[in-house]
């Protein structure tokens, strides 16, 4: 169909003599017959409109065209032919200024030295593209919506350098890339904060060293295990059911003990879909789904699937058993797990080995977006000042547009959150704030003062892209009027300065769709650049008696050891004797501090 539309624009471009026009045609029938991986007729668009673009000076479109060239050499296996053309291309960009497209030469560039096994120049052409790709991130400014939106397009560049330096065997660079290349955009939303507090105003961001990493686990006291998904390279695709798709090639695992001891491991994830026509992330949810859980504003009880521990242990072989004689033999020795995209989504508590133990049984477990992100959270937990505990449970629901011109949606009631806010608040002697009591003009100023704050309510996670919103926590309307009255938006959250030592968000998904990772961590993000150390999130809804014992029982731990890592493994475990299915003890993973 495109194709047959841009014949037509062609030869309305010729019939006007509009050469640019037709340049431009030509590039996009070359760029239709590549998508359908007729990688000659491609290259034959591709030529005709390099030379137009020539004839009529057009630097820029030259530079594409070159590009593009190199891309279907590429596909074809031609990579001498290949790195000709991305680097007549990379020349024009950087002779006419374009950094994006600099950096994406200097990615294809790269990509092609690697294949064609010129492993030495493929790294410094690919550490050349991370720093062009770096100074673009920098000059977005403060606008982390932009930022975000970009970060996906240039983690290809992270992910192929740290290929290309495991074939070298260098496991130890290729964690500082697979670290700075997920740390990044938190780490830059967290210069500002952190340059308004110290004397480092205009210190820019270093890149993560060896013994930096091997500090943290030694100040943590914990073993981190970072998990970094290699896929298979942006124009490697795999054709299957006749269409073009991406997929999880390998799994890298480091594991950096606090003596600072670095192990490095690999598993191979093209299995998943050359056998089983899966993936590591439909492998997450399918698990999820095996357990009984769909998302988490449903309170309504799924039954657990028969193969629930099939799955289980399928997800404990792929991402414990390489790295298990590595974790500490001890379970109260405290384990960090650094996920990726989807496994931000595994409920690392209840894998099960081969004989049906769960991880819970054997470790003290949190998680974390990045190492980095440990040193800061660890610096955080020394300056907390709050005072009082804040809970919030079953605000009246405000009705939220996520999409712009979608018709309003009232969010659901969540009756199991107020009777969760109630039982806490009991143990604690407090009044928890619950229906048309919880506005956010009465919460919003509560929060700095507050020591743990408990909001048992919806939170939105990335449905808010369009609007550039990365989350939001639903508190009742105030009756302004106003579009998403009663949102608590991630922007916001990101702009207080709290003073907790944990922020506990429970049930907080409004059924829409599969959470991603990313936005698992998009509040969670926010919370901690405002200042909090630590945060627990529920990954799905769990029925209201397990909720409540287990949180009670929590909060109980938690007032008598302060080790909120400790509390929340003894509240699992004791909630695990009463309620076996791991749906009503295993939603809750911690977020930054143990302690």
């Amino acid at each position: 169909q495109a194709i047959d539309y841009y014949q037509q624009g062609l030869a309305i471009t010729r019939e006007i003599k509009h050469r640019l026009g037709e340049g431009q045609s030509l590039g996009n029938l070359g760029n239709a017959y590549y998508a359908l991986g007729e990688y000659a007729q491609a290259i034959e668009y591709h030529q005709q409109s390099l030379a137009i673009k020539r004839e009529i000076n057009d630097r820029n479109g030259e530079g594409d065209a070159l590009g593009n060239l190199g891309n279907a050499y590429y596909a074809l296996g031609e990579y001498t032919q290949a790195i000709e053309y991305f680097q007549q291309s990379l020349a024009i960009k950087r002779e006419t200024g374009d950094k994006n497209g600099e950096g994406q030469s200097l990615n294809n560039l790269g990509l092609a030295l690697f294949k064609s096994g010129n492993l030495t120049e493929a790294e410094n052409i690919l550490r050349a593209g991370i720093e062009v790709r770096e100074s673009l991130r920098e000059r977005l400014g403060e606008n982390d919506a932009w930022k975000v939106s970009i970060f996906e397009e240039q983690a290809r560049t992270y992910r192929t350098l740290q290929e290309v330096l495991i074939a070298q065997n260098q496991p130890l660079p290729a964690l500082l890339i697979a670290e700075r290349g997920r740390a990044r955009a938190f780490v830059e939303l967290l210069a500002k904060r952190i340059a308004t507090t110290s004397d480092s105003a205009n210190s820019s961001i270093t890149p993560p060293t060896i013994e930096q990493l091997q500090q943290i686990a030694k100040e943590q006291n914990a073993t981190l295990v970072e998990y970094s998904i290699i896929y298979d390279n942006f124009y490697d695709n795999f054709k299957i059911r006749g269409k073009q798709e991406t997929h999880e090639s390998e799994l890298y695992i480091w594991v950096i003990k606090p003596t600072g001891e670095v192990t490095f491991r690999r598993r191979d994830l093209k299995p998943l879909w050359q056998q089983d026509n899966s993936s590591l992330a439909e492998l997450v949810t399918i698990s999820r789904q095996s357990m009984g859980v769909r998302s988490r504003s449903l309170y309504a009880s799924f039954e657990p699937l028969p193969d629930q521990s099939d799955r289980l242990r399928q997800l404990h072989q792929l991402l414990i058993e390489p790295i298990a004689k590595y974790l500490p033999t001890n379970p109260d020795e405290r384990v960090i797990f650094l996920p990726q995209s989807s496994l931000f989504l595994v409920p690392f508590p209840a894998l099960q080995d081969a004989s049906g133990k769960y991880l819970i049984e054997k470790h003290t477990i949190l998680t974390a977006p990045a190492i980095q992100v440990l040193e800061l959270t660890n610096e955080q937990r020394s300056k907390r000042s709050g005072g009082d505990m804040l809970i919030v449970g079953n605000p009246t629901m405000p009705t939220v547009v996520t999409k712009v011109g979608e018709t309003p949606q009232q969010l659901s009631n969540l009756p199991g959150a107020e009777k969760e806010a109630f039982a806490i608040a009991e143990l604690f002697n407090i009044q928890p704030i619950t229906g048309n009591q919880a506005t956010k003009s009465a919460i919003l100023p509560k929060l700095p003062d507050a020591r743990i704050i408990h909001l048992a309510t919806h939170g939105l996670l990335d449905d808010f892209k369009g609007l550039g919103v990365p989350g939001a926590i639903a508190l009742a309307p105030d009756g302004t009027g106003k579009l998403n009255d009663g949102l608590l938006t991630a922007g916001e959250i990101f702009d207080l300065n709290l003073n907790a030592e944990l922020v506990v968000l429970s049930a907080c998904d409004t059924g829409r769709g599969r959470i991603t990772g990313d936005g698992v961590i998009g509040l969670s993000r926010s919370l901690i650049t405002a200042g909090v150390p630590s945060i627990i999130v529920s990954l799905w809804s769990v029925p209201d008696a397990p909720t409540a014992s287990l949180m009670t029982e929590f909060y109980r731990n938690f007032q008598q050891t302060g080790n909120k890592a400790q509390a929340l493994r003894q509240a699992m475990l004791t909630t695990m004797k009463t309620h076996p299915n791991p749906q009503d003890w295993a939603a809750f993973t911690l977020i930054g501090e143990a302690e």
